[in-house]
């Protein structure tokens, strides 16, 4: 039977975190939480739910997965959020592939986003394909800031499994805005240090295009309010970061 290594990099995730773990059980055979600083009790319900808990500062959402990855003891490495839970068609899906043996180097599986609870299906946040189990002598993560993702050579294809990861994003309006509020900055950073031109009316037009994206592009518009919502919400982060981008670069 294939062994997987499961990882999770946690900040303050003990009201998630019992729900993820219990959805790995019996499909990780270990597994390793990089923790960057909870004040909560996040790694203590870890350890005693059997994880293998390493705290490390936070250097980037790209660089914390790596890391995780590299304390891993199997090959086959299952890559997840604090917040993210196994379905069971997924469950059943990993399950039979350790029975009956891995194929591929690499595999890819759909992510169903919960917004407060409700599930998204426009909005690009359906199927929204991630790769997240993957032959670690094969494939590694990118080490962005942000927008992070798994990185292997192009004669390697992905296979696609049954099931999704349940995304539960936040549970209520404000925990999400805050979310895109540090994503937003983590991305100015990036931006300040990069050689995109960012004129005085780049934040205007990333913002609008971003909302228009999400609204119109991506089909928010058949979610209601919730659609609505979201693409205000994406107009105010990539405004908000692209303004913070000329700000930093002009204290140069």
């Amino acid at each position: 039977m294939e062994k997987i290594s499961a990882t999770i990099i946690s900040l303050n995730e003990e009201a998630r975190i019992r729900a993820c773990l219990e959805s790995l059980r019996d499909v990780a055979d270990e597994i390793i939480v990089v923790d960057s600083g909870s004040t909560d009790l996040t790694p203590e319900i870890c350890r005693q739910m059997g994880c293998k808990v390493t705290m490390r500062p936070f250097d980037g959402y790209g660089a914390q997965r790596q890391y995780a990855t590299s304390l891993t003891t199997h090959r086959f490495v299952l890559a997840l959020d604090a917040d993210e839970v196994l379905s069971p068609a997924l469950r059943s899906s990993l399950l039979r592939l350790k029975e009956e043996g891995m194929t591929h180097r690499v595999y890819e599986m759909a992510r169903l986003n919960f917004y407060c609870g409700y599930p998204v299906k426009h909005c690009g946040w359906y199927p929204d394909r991630q790769i997240r189990l993957f032959d670690k002598r094969y494939a590694a993560w990118n080490l962005r800031d942000v927008a992070e993702k798994v990185i292997f050579r192009d004669s390697v294809k992905p296979c696609l499994l049954d099931g999704d990861i349940l995304h539960y994003r936040c549970d209520t309006p404000e925990q999400f805005t805050r979310l895109m509020e540090s994503h937003a900055s983590i991305k100015a950073r990036v931006l300040a240090a990069g050689n995109e031109d960012i004129g005085a009316l780049t934040p205007l037009i990333k913002g609008v295009k971003a909302f228009w994206d999400i609204y119109v592009g991506r089909g928010g518009m058949f979610e209601g309010s919730v659609g609505r919502r979201l693409a205000r919400e994406e107009y105010r982060a990539e405004h908000s970061a692209y303004l913070a981008a000329r700000r930093l670069r002009h204290k140069r």
